[in-house]
């Protein structure tokens, strides 16, 4: 019986991936966004990222910045922050800076 234990420890830490199925697919989405968000800036169709952050992260007083999402469709940066266990998305058009609104929190 006391060998049983640690077997199945063993056999369980050995089918274990590193990685969670999937785990690559969010940084690469992450990528995608940024190289968006880079092409729309040179385009001249958006302010820069860090103008966009400037603007909004003061206004966040209390909460954790934690990245953005660009949907290059529309021109809408969605800018992502916590705050006590909460995850709140402030919508931001790029080509204005304008806040579009807000959700969560």
């Amino acid at each position: 019986m006391t060998m049983f234990l640690p077997s199945v420890l063993a056999a369980s830490l050995i089918s274990v991936s590193p990685l969670p199925v999937g785990a690559i697919e969010p940084v690469q989405h992450r990528r995608g966004d940024q190289d968006a968000a880079l092409s729309a800036r040179k385009q001249g169709r958006t302010l820069p990222l860090s103008e966009i952050e400037r603007r909004i992260i003061p206004t966040m007083k209390g909460a954790e910045y934690i990245g953005f999402v660009f949907d290059s469709a529309s021109a809408v940066y969605t800018l992502k922050f916590l705050r006590d266990g909460n995850v709140i998305w402030v919508l931001v058009d790029g080509r204005s800076g304008m806040v579009l609104g807000r959700a969560g929190g």
